[in-house]
């Protein structure tokens, strides 16, 4: 059986000081709810991603706070899997319809990042890789991914001028999703290679922002759909898959076994190949993240993900459009709702809703959302 999304629902993504984490993960919920001209009434269940609410915010049972805010006393409950939680969440809501125990749920991500130090947010996020091995003696996630990255180039020669063309091509595609985006604006290759240098290779520009935002959707058995919505899209395809927590047990430092698991997964479900793919929205916290990805999940061969990003493949307009949003990097990641957010993108996409940035003819959409340093990876795949 296959279930629908018939709305969806974002905030305006970046250091958000006029509002509160229940204003924003509040605002998104409206939003999708109104989308899909539905009444509170009408939901089933919630799921409500979020990582880090107790420790940036102090604010733990989500759920419950969600469920409060829009006014029903249906289950609610928060799911937790480190920058993978909208994504899981969505799972649980896709559990929950298709095990007949709801017919409309609203799946959102919330997180509120910035009222605290950066220092305090990267020692916090760094709960999401290995606290004892490598939290504790100092490592932070640039610098696990700088070790990833490293490894792909002394492997397989790619280079940070490759890199950072991720990063100017998400730029380019978040200056034509300002309503969203953290930062909307142009960047170039040099500014990129000449900003600070975070964890080597890694610059400023080759990493993903601290964001605050909220992303919701709306799901529904496919039968209700039309009874919603003229444009409705569904989900066909679902995968999760896991790692070791920390790097140094890993078979491999350049790829992501979690994500090549979870990509087979959702392809199977959704009885497609990788061709069929039309748009992807990947998790590039890093620029080495998007290379990898493109890699992991059967868009090029293995060790040659740099080179199909710097020759236009993934512009949109080429081989495989990904990150029409911005990404990560430029579209920003309030890591409980990236998920959800990448989500919403390929739901417009699919729709034909992305304006500026819209793939002519996308028909299949995918989402990649990785939790921590690969630990966890979710797939999810969506048909027009």
């Amino acid at each position: 059986m296959r279930v629908a999304v018939i709305g969806v629902g974002l905030t305006k993504f970046g250091e958000v000081w006029t509002k509160s984490l229940r204003d924003i993960a509040l605002e998104a919920g409206v939003k999708a709810i109104s989308d899909a001209n539905i009444s509170a009434a009408d939901i089933d269940a919630m799921f409500i991603g979020n990582m880090s609410a107790g420790r940036f915010s102090g604010q733990e049972h989500l759920g419950a706070l969600v469920a409060d805010q829009v006014g029903v006393s249906i289950p609610s409950t928060r799911v937790e899997g480190a920058c993978a939680s909208g994504s899981l969440a969505l799972r649980e809501g896709l559990s929950s319809i298709m095990s007949g125990l709801s017919d409309v749920v609203l799946v959102g991500g919330a997180e509120k990042m910035t009222d605290i130090s950066t220092e305090f947010a990267t020692t916090g996020l760094m709960g999401a890789a290995d606290e004892e091995w490598e939290g504790f003696h100092g490592m932070t996630f640039p610098g696990l991914y700088a070790l990833m990255a490293r490894k792909h180039m002394n492997d397989f020669g790619t280079t940070h001028e490759q890199l950072a063309c991720a990063a100017v091509k998400n730029h380019h595609n978040a200056t034509m999703n300002k309503d969203v985006a953290q930062y909307p604006f142009e960047i170039t290759v040099d500014k990129v290679l000449n900003s600070t240098m975070i964890a080597d290779p890694l610059t400023l520009l080759d990493c993903s922002p601290i964001t605050d935002g909220g992303a919701a959707i709306i799901l529904c058995r496919e039968d209700l759909a039309k009874k919603y919505c003229d444009t409705p899209v569904y989900v066909t395809g679902s995968g999760q898959a896991s790692d070791t927590l920390a790097l140094h047990d890993r078979k491999s430092l350049t790829g992501l076994q979690a994500a090549v698991d979870a990509s087979r997964t959702a392809y199977k479900m959704a009885g497609i190949g990788v061709k069929d793919v039309d748009v992807c929205e990947v998790h590039d916290c890093f620029t080495i993240a998007e290379v990898m990805a493109t890699e992991d999940l059967g868009f090029c061969k293995k060790g040659v993900g740099g080179k199909f990003i710097e020759d236009g493949n993934t512009q949109i307009g080429g081989k495989i459009p990904v990150n029409t949003s911005g990404g990560l990097k430029a579209c920003g990641h309030p890591v409980g709702a990236t998920g959800i957010k990448q989500a919403s993108e390929i739901i417009m996409q699919l729709r034909g809703d992305a304006g500026k940035r819209q793939v002519q003819g996308a028909e299949i959409g995918m989402t990649h959302n990785v939790g921590g340093s690969g630990a966890t990876c979710v797939v999810n795949i969506f048909r027009r």
